[in-house]
Formats: structure tokens, sequence, C-alpha cells
């Protein structure tokens, strides 16, 4: 059965289709499968991937997702530790013999491991495995706040140091504080699994150093990973465009867009782009991995593109960029959530990004064939004027790359894999006479979920007016109950508290507010709701008109104000400039009357000659005369 998120596409698994409940039969392609319908008598039904979904069991405390960002690190931790365990479970590489030896290895009972598969496969996240709370709630500890810090302080100061005292000598030194301050200490197997759930590599680099810990976990640059089957491997890239592109509503140039780029290696079909106007950073890579992930479907409709993109699903292995802008908490914590192992290309060895590099270099030589273009240097570019040819908006442009990625990309032959992406990639799920095949991927189906953890996240206090980012505010009624509200433990200093708040840059009327209880994020709207939808570049724009007009003082009404004199700017120059063409069309129709008038008057016939007597001009047949369309 499927999980909340999940769906295995694999014969025999159980599948919601338009209201009935079918067992997949059979894999007919990457797009179409033929079900079996659960009731007897029932007939076969050939029906597409895009229009099934997982059966699922009524939703529970249990089986509902939780936003990442809620889950203490040091919960976090314990999730890794137990998604690490079942992780080879999963994959099927045990027996049960073997797995009787991981219990007994982790200390653990085997009834455990399978609990935590069961809990796993509720919703397919690692966030699935966080403990389970005990006085007070999820992700709080079961001791009180003066023994938990006695634990941790210990902890750090004795065992996560270079000295590597023992476990034991660690339980009987928090016992003894606890002691001097008249607590009662915690039972010693409480201390063992606090410091048998902290992360390995934290523990070999506090007791050992960091040389060891890169030794023991940080991937070895020397060798790049082998890409045997599809989605195993994705590397991500970035690069400026060299084409201008237009504003939507006076198509004004704006300037030329960052895209990111994802590809798999194993087929070099595109697994997910994302464009826009920002450098490369954590939100352009995160929005890249979530549309590699997503089906593509929606997109295709979006656009209004008939073919298919048959490459989603989870991918195994990301390579990225080494910059530190994308070396984030959130694209690990989003990372881990998935399974994701996220590896940085080594410093110094570009060889790691080969693939995609090509395949940024095939991109933008099809670019130079746009209206816009600026070539890739001044020499191409010659005398071409690529502000005055700019002629496509981010869609448009958006819409031209999936076109050209669908219909043209995926089905040229490739020299690199002999073949075209898109057969490479049929070769890898279904297998050849050389292969046997991966099959189709997990498809996830909480779409909102994936995109939300792959934003990065602010932190906001909630006062009385609601929250504020950069200059705009925000407000609902979900929020009154933590206008004011103080962090726990603050004592007398009294710390407001903050929360988690996401927004996607290509709409800010609105911002995700992750609320602490329900761990559930809601859409929170501006304060005021009667100003425009608009996105962060074009906050940017106004705040930077602003900002050239000298303004000292930049709140929310100004920046609406600026925004709005921008358009009234931008209407203006285009009436303007409609109007001195209608001047100039003008001028040359009544140049071109004067000069017929002109011309006429000095063939005039005088009175002693007779037609015979005129020469007579080249006449045209009416179908070859030019008809102005402005008449």
């Amino acid at each position: 059965m499927g999980s909340m998120n999940k769906l295995k596409i694999i014969p025999g698994e159980q599948v919601l289709y338009q209201g009935g409940v079918f067992f997949i039969k059979r894999i007919l392609d990457l797009k179409n499968l033929l079900l079996e319908p659960i009731k007897k008598n029932g007939s076969f039904v050939r029906a597409e991937i895009k229009d099934i979904s997982p059966v699922t069991e009524a939703e529970s405390e249990s089986t509902r997702s939780i936003a990442i960002e809620s889950v203490p690190e040091e919960d976090w931790e314990i999730a890794q530790k137990r998604y690490a365990i079942i992780r080879p479970i999963l994959a099927g590489e045990l027996n049960s013999t073997q797995i009787q030896y991981l219990a007994a290895e982790n200390h653990i009972h085997v009834s455990t491991i399978y609990r935590w598969i069961q809990r796993y496969h509720q919703t397919g996240n690692t966030s699935s495995l966080v403990p389970s709370p005990k006085n007070g709630g999820r992700g709080r500890s079961r001791l009180n706040e003066d023994i938990e810090s006695i634990v941790n302080s210990v902890i750090e100061q004795t065992y996560l140091n270079r000295q590597r005292k023992s476990i034991q000598r660690t339980v009987k030194e928090i016992e003894e504080h606890c002691r001097n301050n008249k607590l009662k200490p915690p039972h010693p197997n409480t201390i063992r699994n606090r410091i048998r759930c902290l992360s390995d590599e934290l523990k070999i680099k506090q007791r050992y150093g960091l040389k060891a810990a890169k030794l023991e976990f940080y991937p070895k640059t020397g060798k790049y990973s082998e890409a045997s089957f599809p989605l195993s491997v994705v590397q991500i890239d970035h690069t400026k465009v060299d084409i201008i592109l237009v504003d939507e509503k006076f198509r004004h140039p704006i300037g030329r867009p960052w895209i990111t780029l994802a590809i798999d290696v194993f087929s070099r079909m595109v697994a997910g782009f994302y464009i826009s106007f920002d450098p490369p950073g954590a939100i352009g890579t995160g929005m890249c991995i979530a549309n590699a992930i997503l089906p593509k479907e929606l997109l295709l409709a979006k656009h209004d593109i008939a073919g298919d993109w048959p490459c989603w699903g989870v991918m195994k292995t990301i390579h990225a960029d080494n910059a530190k802008e994308f070396r984030g908490n959130m694209l690990k914590k989003a990372s881990e959530e998935y399974g994701i192992n996220l590896e940085w290309r080594p410093v110094k060895q570009p060889n790691w990004g080969g693939h995609i590099e090509r395949l940024l270099g095939t991109l933008l030589k099809e670019v130079h064939d746009l209206p816009g273009t600026t070539f890739s240097n001044p020499t191409e570019r010659n005398n071409y004027n690529s502000e005055k040819n700019a002629s496509l908006t981010l869609k448009e442009f958006e819409n031209w790359l999936t076109s050209f990625i669908v219909n043209i990309y995926h089905n040229r032959f490739h020299q690199g894999i002999g073949t075209t992406p898109l057969a490479k990639y049929n070769e890898g799920i279904f297998g050849s006479v050389m292969q046997v095949g991966c099959g189709l991927p997990e498809r996830i189906y909480d779409e909102r979920k994936l995109r939300l953890d792959f934003l990065p996240y602010v932190e906001r206090t909630v006062q009385d007016y609601g929250i504020q980012i950069d200059h705009i505010q925000y407000y609902h009624d979900v929020l009154r109950k933590w206008i004011n509200s103080i962090e726990m433990g603050s004592g007398k200093s009294r710390t407001r508290r903050k929360f988690i708040f996401k927004r996607d840059p290509r709409d800010i009327s609105s911002v995700y507010f992750l609320d602490p209880d329900l761990h559930e994020y809601f859409i929170i709207p501006y304060r005021n709701t009667s100003h425009p939808p608009i996105t962060i570049w074009e906050y940017r724009e106004a705040e930077r008109y602003l900002t050239e007009l000298g303004k000292k003082h930049i709140d929310e009404n100004a920046i609406f104000e600026g925004y709005k004199k921008i358009r009234e700017i931008e209407s203006q120059a285009v009436e303007k400039t409609k109007k001195v063409h209608r001047l100039r069309k003008l001028n040359r129709r009544e140049f071109a009357m004067t000069n017929s008038v002109s011309t006429l008057n000095d063939n005039k016939i005088s009175g002693n000659e007779t037609i015979d007597n005129v020469v007579l001009m080249d006449i045209k047949p009416f179908d070859d005369l030019e008809i102005s369309n402005e008449l």
C-alpha cells in the first residue's frame, strides 16, 4: 500500500483510479499502466500514471507529515540514525538473520526495527522516524530543564573532547552533578541513548579531530560516483543565460536571467530547472531540486506543450556547487528528509560537473538564435543590438526552454551515450539485453510539502501587526495566539520567541508560517490586501528606484507607491513610443502624397499635346501594388 506522500509504481501495488481501487497489473511504458480491479469480474483498464494516486489509511498523528524545520536538531539526529539502520532493509539487502544481527549490533530489539520500518512506510519520509513525544508533546525532552542542562553540559565537556573519556565516566559525572544540585539523576540508559544517538561524525570530530572525521565521513574527491541507472546521480549547476528578457506588461528590457539546471548523468535527461533574475544560491538550487523530483505534467500543461517529460522521482545522489551560499542547513536537511545523498563538488576538481557543463554549453548555443541574445562574446555580437531586439518575457523564455528540452534535446542523438537521452532513460528503467532495468521511481504526491521543504526560511517574532519581511507586513488570524510570545526558558530576559516563515520569490504577496504546535504551514497574506501581488525582483526594482530618488525613509507604502510609479513611467514611455511611431508613419505618408502631387504637376499635359505624346509611367498590375494596411 502506498504511503501518504509516495507511491511505488510496481506490479501488485494498490492504487486509486477514477474513484475505484485497482492493482497495478503491468507497466506498459513510461506513461501508461494496465490496472486490474480489486473487485472480481471487473475489466482491466489502461490508465496514465498521472491519473492514479495512493490508497492510504485515515491520517493519524503517526502518519501525518510534519515540517522538517519543526524538528529539534537532537531529534533529527535520532531520526537520521534510525533511517541509516533500516535503509539496507528497505533496499532489500538483508535477510531475517542479518536483521537480527543488525538489531544486536545497535542494541535494539528486532521488533523496534520493524516498528520503524512501518512508520517510515506510512509517510515515506525520514521525519516519520523522529522519536515520539513523552511528557509534553512532540520534540520535547523527557528531562526537566535543570537536568537537561546538566546532561548536555557534561556530555559536551566530558565525552565530546580530546580526552575521550568513556560513556561510563560521563554517566558518573552527570549523576554527581545532579546530586550536588539535589536533583534525581536520569537513568544511565537515558544518558547512553543520548550519546549513542549523536552522529558518528560529530563524535569522531570532537574526540579524534577534524582530520579523522574527514577520512571517515567526507566524500573521497579522487573518484567520481558512477551513474549506473536513472536518477542514481544528478548534477546541478548554474549559468547566466546569454539573452536579455523583457517585462510582461510593457515589454521593456529587464536584464539577463540565471538558470539552474539538473541533469540525470546516466541518461543525460534534463531532470529539472529553475529560472530567475537572482544569482545562484540556496533558493534556486532548492527549487530546481523540487522541480526535478516532481512529475512534469502540470508544467507541460501550463505552457501548452505537447510531448512527454517522464523524468521524475527522488534521486539517490546530487552533485552540487561547492560555493558557501549553497551549503546551508536547509538543503542538507531537506535532502536528508527524502533520503538524498548530497555531495558537494570538490574544490579545483571541475571534472565532477562535466556533464552538466556540457549541457549548459549546448543550451547557450541554442539561445544565440533567439531575439535579444547577447551571444557569448563581443566578436560574435558585432553590431547586434541585444536590448533593441529583446522580445521574450521570463514566462515565454521558460516556455521555449521547456519545449526545447522535451521536443528537441531529449530526442536528439547524444554521442556520449550512443543514443538519445529519452531512449537511454527508457532503457535504464525497463532494461535491455545488456542491462537489467531499475523500474519506475516512487512518485511524490505531497507537492506542497516537497516545495516548502526545499525553500529557505527566515525567523521573525510575531508583533501586534503580524510579521514583517523586508518592508512588507503580513497578517492572518492564525498568528493571533503567538503575538508577543516569549521564548520558553528565557527567564528574566524574556526573549521574544521567533517563528519560521518561508516565501516564494515568484509571488511575495503571501508567506508560509510554520505553526510550532501543529507542525504545519499556513498561508499568511499581506496585512494590506489591497496591494497587488509582486515578485521579489519587482520589489527590489521599486526599492532601487526609491533609493535613486534619495528617499531616506522606505516603508511598505513607499515600496508600493514606487512600484506604481515605475509602472506609470513605463506605461507613459510605451504611449510616447507609439505616438512617435504614428507620427513617423504619418509624416512618411504626407511626404509621399506631396511628392506624388509634385510629380503630377511636373508631368501635366499641355494644351497642345495629345495623349499619344505623353510618356506613360511604368504601370503595375493591380495585384502587384503595395496596399497600406494603415488606411
